[in-house]
């Protein structure tokens, strides 16, 4: 009798039937409780439902601009024959760095990255057409490959060795013979030195800074990419990337980089100060502190204008670890970096 009450009760409150025998001062609270959950949790599952509409949505219609910008790069660069074509290609790639930063919060990992290596070739195919359009030197006996490996010479310490393979394996400068030298510029194979580059030797060139130890390294300006590889308790500060920041193989390191895109491998015990305007990436690393971009020098915003980076966009605690992939845990490989511990005179 009892159970036939309570279910009756149940119906009355389900019903919201105020004029019913039943009174809800009469219903027992252990019953009011368990309606009130079930309500919840038909809500819940009814928000749940919806937003995962809305991010289906969203993800088709990424997917479908993707595609449709990348193919007009992609016959922009075949059909490559003049500077307005390739401007105009260059002009898309933007608008797609711009599509990939805007659907970050729903965008799957392997979708993100696989959105970004894309880019990431597509702007190196599109630096090469503009090499080839450019006027061919005169009395250039120099092979191909020397020209490469004179490129990763540059500022280097008097009488030290070239650095092996970092144009060939960054992603924006893989393909060779897509830079002349003189679109790159750097420091390799020095200890415990305070180096330095300004604005006017910055501007759109791409950095490589290798085999470093104990170095702080200040870069006024606004580079095109930039690659930090096999370094060893070095500070680095940075003005604006317009593109990509590479850390490889680094330990005991301090950043302040701003860019579109940071990718950090096989690097351990190192703080970052990040502006990012997609996600970043870590790959094989373990110690990663992340923490508010916070460096600041006469002309940066005039740097930052010039960048084509939006400051009011920084997504630099939303990091996806490619050796985590647990949602629900926390990765062991990154944190951030407690607030406490932020505070640093940069000069």
């Amino acid at each position: 009798m009892e159970d036939s009450s309570f279910s009756a009760a149940a119906a009355a409150v389900r019903n919201g039937d105020l004029g019913s025998q039943w009174d809800r001062s009469l219903v027992p609270e252990r019953l009011q409780r368990r309606e009130q959950e079930r309500q919840l949790e038909v809500e819940r599952r009814k928000q749940k439902r919806q937003n995962e509409e809305v991010e289906e949505e969203k993800s088709d219609f990424f997917a479908a601009a993707f595609a449709r910008e990348r193919s007009a790069v992609e016959e922009l660069l075949e059909g490559g024959e003049s500077v307005e074509k390739l401007e105009e290609a260059a002009a898309r790639l933007q608008g797609l760095q711009k599509l990939i930063n805007d659907s970050v919060l729903f965008l799957a990992a392997y979708d993100l990255r696989q959105g970004q290596e894309v880019l990431a070739r597509l702007q190196a195919a599109l630096a090469k057409r503009r090499q080839e359009l450019q006027p061919k030197k005169r009395f250039a006996f120099k092979t191909r490959r020397k020209d490469i490996a004179s490129a990763t010479k540059v500022d280097s310490a008097p009488g030290a060795p070239a650095a092996d393979g970092i144009l060939a394996s960054s992603p924006p400068l893989k393909e060779e013979g897509g830079f002349d030298s003189s679109w790159v510029c750097g420091f390799s194979n020095l200890q415990s030195e305070v180096l330095e580059k300004r604005a006017d030797e910055l501007h759109q060139r791409d950095v490589l800074l290798t085999q470093l130890s104990n170095c702080t390294i200040k870069l006024y300006g606004n580079p095109n990419t930039l690659r930090l590889t096999k370094a060893r308790g070095c500070t680095l500060l940075c003005g604006p990337v317009s593109t990509s920041v590479f850390l490889e193989d680094c330990s005991d390191c301090v950043l302040a980089v701003a860019c579109q895109q940071l990718r950090v491998h096989t690097t351990k015990d190192t703080r970052v100060f990040l502006l990012v305007t997609s996600r970043a990436i870590v790959e094989d690393c373990t110690g990663i502190q992340f923490a508010p971009y916070t460096w600041s020098y006469p002309g940066i915003d005039k740097d930052f204008e010039g960048s084509g980076l939006d400051r009011s966009k920084n997504n630099w605690n939303d990091v996806d670890d490619f050796n985590w992939l647990a949602r629900d845990v926390a990765s062991p490989n990154w944190s951030i970096l407690p607030e406490e511990e932020r505070r640093i005179q940069w000069d």
